[in-house]
């Protein structure tokens, strides 16, 4: 009695090799890939989200006093209600606003272009946020018949605006095209505006070009009730508008300058360019919706040239439209910058392109991964079945005893291989019940069993 205690006591003792329910080697191998590919997803996603818009932006836009520069004003007072800052930088006009957006290190962001002024220019890292309104081109000029062709102003002194100015760039280009250019007999003088006028007025100039600011109401009224002074009626104006696709053609009503004297007394085709709203193509998204939801508040109203909602449009002509202008055009602000404000919707967005990897890549690879992890489990059992059913076949053929005697010492390598084998405890009765049909062939390999004595099998581990 003493004897069998003590042999209990040893068994006791005696500590079993704890059999891990889980195969860590196998789930690292099946869930590491799914981790890797999420890992991937997300750092590309990543790498490609926008930044956080800047606080701050920077426009230029025209002379103090201008249309453009009281316009710019107008932006930002909109944009501090989402708390961007808007610096306001003065200029000479178009064209050194087109040329400090162009600039690689410049630090101006957005601008107002009239069109024309990047005729005969190289552009590039630009792009269009819109049409924002009409700048009308109003040509006066002294003589004793009305002319037909600006040609006819050749060898005359004209005003064509200073340089830099918008009225500039499209006066050249418009008497280019009528083959009047700077160094020939006609004086292009440059002044613009009021200087512009008073020459005209008293009599150092024969013809003045006014556009943009120049050619408010407020002037061309005062030019029409001057005696000896004619307005340029365009009678070419559907081939300028062909030839030139920054212009536009309109037409100025009966009367519309003044009613009581009906100035001017018949409709006249007038020409316009547009002006453009351009950016760096690298502006941030976000910025972009806002400054054209500015754009609709400062410029969506009617005028006398325009109608109501006209403006801000996506009219291309110099500069392509950028594609989150087009975007922005079509469709309007996204949800989240329609219910939530500036900074929240812009951190959502940023959020929304981290967690779309997340979603598509992360948690349909993690509810594969239970699936994934027991086939691999099951596949090291399948093989010890593929090896059983080869010694069956090898049973029923005849063979020598020491051949039948090999064959059983290749059984029991299997079977030691699969005690020995690192299979996890949830999967023992599947481990138990490939033993009981080790069994079985070893019966069958010592003449012992017949086929209605085989363990019923699982479709599982005949596959």
């Amino acid at each position: 009695m003493a004897i069998e205690n003590e042999k209990l006591k040893k068994l006791r003792a005696l500590r079993l090799p704890k059999i891990p329910r889980i195969s860590w080697r196998d789930l690292a191998a099946t869930l590491g890939p799914v981790l890797l590919a999420s890992a991937a997803a997300i750092a590309l996603a990543v790498h490609f989200v926008q930044p956080a818009p800047p606080d701050t932006i920077v426009i230029s836009t025209g002379p103090d006093g201008s249309a453009f520069r009281s316009n710019a004003e107008k932006y930002k007072k909109i944009l501090a209600k989402n708390g961007i800052k808007l610096e306001i930088l003065p200029s000479e006009g178009s064209l050194d606003n087109l040329k400090r957006v162009m600039e690689p290190d410049g630090k101006v962001d957005v601008a107002f272009v009239q069109g024309g002024a990047a005729t005969g220019k190289g552009i590039s890292g630009v792009v269009s946020l819109g049409s924002v309104s009409y700048a009308p081109v109003a040509i006066f000029y002294r003589h004793r018949h009305p002319i037909q062709r600006l040609s006819e102003l050749k060898g005359q002194r004209i005003a064509i605006g200073p340089d830099g100015s918008g009225s500039y760039a499209l006066a050249l280009a418009m008497l280019k095209a009528n083959e009047i250019e700077p160094g020939g007999s006609t004086k292009l003088l440059e002044l613009g505006g009021k200087d512009a006028m008073d020459a005209l007025l008293g009599h150092r100039a024969d013809a003045i070009f006014l556009a943009g600011d120049s050619a408010a109401q407020g002037n061309i009224r005062t030019m029409l009730h001057t005696r000896g002074v004619r307005l340029y009626e365009f009678p070419q104006a559907d081939a300028y508008v062909k030839r030139f696709r920054y212009l536009s053609k309109l037409e100025i009503p009966q009367g519309a300058f003044d009613l009581g004297t009906n100035l001017p007394h018949h409709a006249i085709p007038m020409l316009a360019p547009t002006v453009e709203l351009i950016a760096r193509e690298d502006l941030h998204p976000a910025l972009s919706d806002l400054l054209i939801e500015a754009a609709r508040e400062v410029h969506g109203r009617s005028t006398l040239l325009q109608k109501t909602g006209e403006f801000p449009a996506p009219l291309e002509h110099e500069y392509p439209i950028s594609s989150e202008a087009s975007r922005f055009y079509k469709s309007g602000k996204s949800f989240a910058y329609r219910h939530l404000p500036f900074w929240l919707a812009s951190l959502a967005d940023r959020i929304v392109v981290v967690l779309v990897p997340i979603i598509v890549v992360l948690i349909p690879g993690l509810r594969m991964v239970p699936a994934l992890y027991g086939w691999r489990i099951r596949t090291r059992i399948y093989k010890r079945y593929g090896e059983l059913m080869a010694l069956e076949r090898a049973s029923l053929q005849a063979m020598a005893p020491e051949e039948r005697a090999a064959l059983l010492a290749r059984l029991d390598e299997i079977e030691k291989g699969t005690i020995a084998g690192k299979i996890p405890g949830s999967f023992a009765d599947e481990t138990y019940l490939l033993r009981q049909h080790m069994k079985f062939v070893r019966e069958r390999l010592s003449g012992a069993a017949t086929p209605s004595a085989a363990p019923a099998v699982p479709p599982s581990a005949a596959a």
